[in-house]
């Protein structure tokens, strides 16, 4: 049996009665894995909103926030303090700003998240969450003057009117007279503070991903902890039983350790904008999971909206394509 490399691949050829066998080539095999890291990513993100529905009652937002960003920072800590203190001179000079981005993108993010479980179902908060990368685009506009061309604007508009649906319970009149439910009105929230902070990170310093993970959670954890005295005030902190630790447990390995590892390893395998398009699973992942798990109804108005959205967000990611090849 002999081993050859060609243009990237490699074969195995083997005689007799493997001889004429097709050959498995690596690049496919390194497209495949990054596949499969990314339906996990987006599996593990969507599980996030189950997981905060599934702790509510017992664990409060705001503890379920403060943990999970303080837990991040320390396991970041713990294995990566050599390249955290490689890259301190980086991170001192854009300290603040990486602060407030993580105090934006992280708590507000998650505590907006985490509060509009209480008042509205999963499956509204993950539908609702597939418009972010709209978000992120308005927000590139807005803040950097990013261009926009006719496909992203109507791809927006249909995202936009998408998540209007979700918010408006799929009736016409409650937008009329703007009754708009309080868990839906807070992930709209969520997803705006999100789409600012994506936007924002293009100015980052060009550090490791765990050094800029690391700041980023000093910076939420920092944010999170006078909301946390505040709802201690208010008489409103739920310390965790054993449901709420569980839910704890999975959020900060799952969604906040693991996917972020292997959406980082799946952008090294293809590129960040085609991993960029998987991001669309997490709705579908979100919706899945609250009707298998929760029990949640998903009604009409939840697939009239999702089909919008996603739509819209392919339009736009068309459109952005498109544009990026006549430069």
């Amino acid at each position: 049996m002999t081993q050859n490399w060609r243009k990237g691949y490699y074969c195995w050829h083997i005689s007799g009665q493997n001889r004429g066998q097709p050959r498995f080539r690596f690049g496919e095999y390194a497209i495949y894995k990054a596949y499969v890291l990314l339906a996990l990513t987006t599996l593990f993100w969507a599980g996030n909103s189950i997981a905060g529905k599934l702790a509510v009652g017992h664990a409060s937002p705001m503890v379920l926030a403060t943990i999970r960003w303080a837990s991040v920072m320390v396991v970041l800590y713990l294995f990566s303090r050599k390249q955290i203190a490689a890259d301190w001179p980086a991170i001192r000079s854009r300290l603040c700003y990486l602060l407030i981005l993580g105090a934006l993108g992280f708590t507000v993010f998650s505590v907006a998240l985490y509060y509009a479980l209480v008042y509205t179902t999963a499956i509204n908060a993950s539908i609702l969450q597939g418009g972010m990368p709209l978000f992120v685009f308005a927000a590139s506009f807005i803040l950097f003057s990013s261009r926009i061309g006719v496909e992203q604007a109507v791809g927006f508009v249909f995202s936009f009117i998408g998540v209007l649906v979700i918010a408006m319970g799929g009736e016409l009149s409650r937008l009329i007279d703007l009754d708009v439910n309080f868990g839906d009105a807070l992930m709209l929230v969520a997803i705006i503070a999100y789409g600012i902070y994506t936007a924002a990170l293009r100015s980052k310093p060009s550090i490791h991903w765990t050094s800029l993970m690391f700041t980023l959670c000093v910076g939420a954890t920092l944010a999170a902890l006078p909301m946390l005295g505040f709802e201690a005030a208010r008489g409103e902190t739920i310390v965790p039983d054993l449901r709420g630790w569980a839910a704890i447990l999975y959020i900060v390995i799952f969604p906040s350790l693991i996917a972020q590892v292997f959406y980082i390893k799946a952008v090294e395998l293809i590129g960040a904008n085609r991993a960029g398009l998987f991001i669309n699973l997490l709705p579908l992942w979100g919706a899945l999971l609250a009707v298998t798990a929760l029990g949640e109804a998903f009604l009409l108005y939840h697939a009239i909206a999702l089909v919008m959205i996603l739509a819209g967000i392919s339009l736009a990611e068309f459109g952005g394509r498109k544009s990026g090849r006549r430069k």
